[in-house]
């Protein structure tokens, strides 16, 4: 199939024609190719999609919390669920890669294919603007929004951080009590959640020191499915 056939059904794929197409060009060389690669788009388009995904779950759940919400958009833009995506529509075979990355099939790489949708998301917002990316990632992830559900926890956010933490071959995370407020059925506790894979620990508070922990834990759970390993 010609070039430009293969971009122009790509774009079919994504719902969105590029006016300029060297921008989807772009996002879609990985840094293993020489001259410019995609980086800087994939920088902006986190950036997007994390805020367009915030919105959108901060107006379908009025009534939940900061750390579930938290962990409702890990779980929308963690690297597998954009790889995934990313294979849906069908961007892996169109990325273009250094030798060695081919070789390694590097068009299947979560890493790599997450990073490029991130980046054609940047592409798309510097061309059209913060409508038209946020109606595009809204039909993309319809169905993860519409799958959330606010009643259920999914595990309680302990047992999970714990989980992730062996699944990385890591150590167990601590929890120190850093103060207490309050008198009586009034106190309110602040505790600190440490994770030998963050770089500072996690602060949290609550009416008690378990729940405390627990929101702690979540806030830990929701920066360690942010982390992508560089593609």
């Amino acid at each position: 199939m010609p070039a430009q056939d293969k971009i122009e059904q790509l774009q079919a794929q994504l719902g969105y024609v590029f006016t300029d197409v060297s921008g989807l060009k772009l996002a879609l060389t990985h840094r293993s190719a020489a001259g410019l690669h995609n980086e800087r788009l994939e920088f902006l388009g986190d950036a997007v999609l994390e805020l367009v995904v915030t919105h959108r779950l901060y107006h379908q759940f009025p009534g939940v919390d900061e750390g579930r919400l938290s962990r409702f958009r890990a779980q929308l833009v963690r690297k597998e669920s954009l790889a995934s995506k990313a294979r849906e529509l069908g961007v892996g075979r169109h990325l273009i890669l250094g030798p060695g990355e081919r070789q390694s099939g590097g068009w299947e790489r979560d890493s790599i294919l997450a990073d490029s949708l991130e980046a054609i998301l940047g592409a798309i917002y510097l061309e059209a603007g913060v409508q038209t990316v946020t109606e595009l990632i809204t039909d993309w992830f319809e169905d993860q929004f519409n799958r959330l559900d606010a009643r259920r926890v999914i595990k309680d956010s302990k047992t999970a951080l714990q989980e992730f933490l062996q699944a990385e071959g890591m150590p167990l995370p601590t929890y120190a009590l850093l103060q207490t407020t309050g008198l009586g059925h009034q106190q309110r506790f602040t505790v600190t959640c440490t994770c030998q894979l963050l770089a500072t620990p996690a602060v949290a508070e609550g009416d008690s020191i378990k729940q405390a922990e627990q929101k702690a834990a979540e806030t830990c759970l929701a920066q360690l499915h942010r982390e992508k390993p560089n593609g």
